[in-house]
């Protein structure tokens, strides 16, 4: 028997699918909801395909959870209609909804150990060529986003509700710009953690 850690992805997993069946039902906008998930189910569907040639540790899997629970939730209410941040806005009168600016800094912060760990397994570069790998990796990530953010608008003909509550702009020009900053951002912050943490064991 594996136990409960050797378990953990498969538990991780299904509880992620439950929550995941109960978010797709009457979302805010059903268009917005579809093109937040195409990227989820190719995502989750790779990680259990590849899951016998290359397993992460159980806490990147536990990054991954974490991450895909709250673009989940992103894309039931939509990133602009998140109604925590909703109050969090007319609490503070902020000028937005800052719910996609989190998401978007948690991108670069819970992936960039998972990005590492992949590239130090498998490329077998360490330590500080390998963290520059990942961040140059997940910077990539961030701007081919945004392309493909730009790209589902396209094809659905410049779709109103599409614009608004999937682009997320809230107004913004520079919106696309922001969230590859801040994404930049979460990751110097997870590699700073790791250099700071592997002095603190020396």
């Amino acid at each position: 028997m594996r136990g409960f850690r050797g378990n953990y992805p498969a538990i991780l997993l299904v509880v992620f699918l439950v929550t995941w069946v109960i978010l797709a039902v009457s979302p805010n906008y059903r268009s917005v909801w579809i093109a937040e998930n195409i990227l989820t189910v190719l995502f989750v569907g790779l990680l259990i395909l590849t899951y016998k040639k290359f397993r992460f540790s159980n806490f990147s899997y536990t990054l991954f959870f974490v991450f895909m629970i709250l673009h989940s939730i992103g894309g039931h209410y939509s990133y602009t209609e998140m109604p925590l941040f909703d109050l969090i806005q007319d609490k503070f009168d902020l000028s937005r909804n800052h719910y996609d600016r989190v998401i978007h800094f948690l991108f670069g912060l819970m992936f960039f150990i998972p990005v590492y760990e992949f590239i130090s397994k498998k490329l077998k570069l360490k330590d500080f060529w390998g963290f520059f790998l990942a961040f140059l990796i997940l910077i990539a990530l961030k701007g081919i986003f945004e392309v493909i953010e730009y790209g589902h608008l396209l094809i659905t003909r410049g779709s109103e509700i599409i614009g608004a509550n999937y682009l997320g702009m809230q107004g913004d020009q520079w919106d696309a710009q922001k969230d590859i900053f801040i994404g930049i951002l979460g990751s110097i912050v997870a590699w700073s953690g790791v250099l700071i943490k592997g002095k603190l064991r020396k």
